[in-house]
């Protein structure tokens, strides 16, 4: 079992789970904690072993601590996969890289669906056998109802995390609003900087000596939310635009594919505007 909680950092926490764990027979098989000075706000999450059992009682019982400490608290068993939805357009990378470290085991996770803005021909060197995968054309005029069939597949497939894997359309902010603490974006920099069309060209106009990659939670704010992983790599002078897309489709995959596997293993907890990630 995994229990996530955040709440006013006061004494007494860390021994109250403890011994609510203890009380259970539950075994602790790894614990991580942060007291944010700045926020007073304290943030844990507990592996443990439960026994007999289950995560629904072990909710209930802990719910009373919940309300005593005013938590911010998830109970979870890592052995139930969540859904999880993937959003992609034209460039691929992102999609393949998700779709092979799903095939590998590599991120617990079930694709409930796959949607795309283009066909499905478009990722014919990536193998969606058995993948449901929906094709949802979008134009300025067509946007609303666009988006209105994607938020009807999520919840008809009932997916918990959706992921833009280079999505490249904007949500709206009904949308946005929607999927809060659950929609993950890749953006082609290190936020913040050379935004928009042609990143990698500006950042080689500009003789830049680094270039990276970010993943974050998405808002109605773009790209300005909770950040959850980055990444950078060295370039030089004699980096082309064409070596630098290449580079960066190498970062923009292991930066996106580390915040998922984060997320769908509750190392991931909201501290306003920003994240603690308990990595691994």
């Amino acid at each position: 079992m995994i229990l996530t909680l955040s709440c006013a950092d006061r004494p007494g926490i860390v021994a109250c789970v403890a011994s609510f764990l203890f009380d259970r027979g539950g075994n602790i098989i790894d614990a991580q904690q942060f007291g944010d000075v700045e926020t007073d706000r304290f943030f844990m999450r507990v592996v443990f072993e439960a026994g007999e059992t289950s995560a629904k009682a072990l909710r209930e019982a802990f719910a009373p601590i919940g309300v005593e400490f005013g938590m911010n608290w998830t109970l979870r068993d890592p052995k139930v996969r969540r859904k999880v939805m993937i959003l992609a357009s034209q460039a691929d990378h992102c999609l393949s890289d998700l779709v092979w470290r799903w095939r590998r085991g590599e991120l617990p996770m079930d694709i409930c669906a796959v949607v795309s803005n283009h066909p499905a021909d478009t990722y014919s060197s990536i193998d969606l056998s058995g993948l449901p995968f929906h094709h949802l054309p979008v134009n300025r005029d067509t946007k609303l109802a666009q988006e209105a069939d994607v938020w009807s597949l999520v919840q008809s497939t009932g997916a918990e995390l959706v992921v833009l894997a280079r999505y490249m359309q904007i949500l709206s902010d009904g949308l946005a609003s929607k999927l809060e603490g659950r929609c993950i974006n890749i953006h082609h920099s290190f936020l913040p900087g050379f935004k928009g069309a042609r990143p990698y060209h500006q950042a080689h106009a500009r003789g830049v000596k680094v270039i990276g990659a970010t993943a974050h939670y998405v808002t109605a704010d773009l790209d300005e939310g909770p950040i959850i992983e980055q990444d950078v790599e060295r370039i030089s002078h004699r980096d082309t635009p064409a070596a630098l897309i290449r580079k960066g489709r190498d970062i923009e995959r292991r930066v996106l594919a580390r915040a998922v596997r984060w997320h769908l293993e509750d190392r991931v907890l909201l501290n306003g505007a920003k994240t603690v990630v308990f990595t691994d």
